[in-house]
């Protein structure tokens, strides 16, 4: 599945799908990256803005990374000094600029296990030395789990080309074995949108540090 054109339909058709209030992980996140004294925030995957906007409101160097120009356009238009890249998570298209933190809000999940591993390994990269990740994902009591063929473990594809990754705490912990974790939990984030109306993801979360 080009998912380019995937998210370029989606913004189009359903505008700002998830509304302008940001979701309160990245309320959790910003205070701890307040106490942190981060300074500049990497948001992959960042949509229109609506998270990445509660970063820039809140003082930090904000810089957004979207797949989706119909996304883009959108987050210029609200919010015309929030930088964005156009790119695809797996590219990483920050061209050697360091960064003390990375906000990533439920886009782990929507990757197979080898780009997982690959995406998180550059964001370590992409990490000063001693900075902080705040992920999103959805935990194995989402109640979509094991809906749709099991490609590969707790990862079903309801449609075709469109894996879903379903997080215990142990396997997202696994997944950032190269980072001193922590903190993990759980969080239900609350949406509004599309057929299924009013909703309540039940997601994990794992704060940690670059060693």
């Amino acid at each position: 599945m080009d998912m380019e054109n995937y998210w370029d339909d989606r913004f189009s058709g359903e505008g700002k799908i998830w509304g302008d209030t940001p979701s309160r992980t990245a309320v959790y996140a910003r205070d701890l990256f307040i106490n942190d004294d981060v300074k500049s925030v990497l948001v992959p995957g960042a949509g229109y803005g609506r998270n990445a906007s509660l970063f820039y409101n809140s003082g930090f160097d904000v810089t957004c990374i979207e797949i989706s120009k119909e996304a883009i356009n959108m987050g210029k238009e609200a919010s015309p000094d929030l930088k964005f890249i156009h790119g695809s998570v797996l590219d990483m298209p920050c061209y050697g600029v360091q960064y003390d933190a990375i906000y990533c809000f439920n886009v782990l999940h929507l990757l197979y296990r080898d780009d997982r591993m690959a995406f998180i390994r550059k964001c370590l990269d992409t990490l000063n030395d001693g900075g902080s990740v705040f992920f999103t994902v959805f935990s194995e009591k989402e109640g979509s789990y094991g809906k749709g063929a099991e490609i590969e473990p707790d990862t079903f594809e309801s449609k075709p080309g469109r894996p879903v990754h379903y997080f215990t705490d142990d396997d997202l912990r696994s997944h950032f074995k190269d980072f001193r974790v922590l903190e993990t939990g759980v969080m239900e984030d609350h949406e509004d949108h599309g057929e299924e109306g009013p909703h309540t993801h039940i997601l994990r979360y794992i704060y940690a540090k670059r060693s």
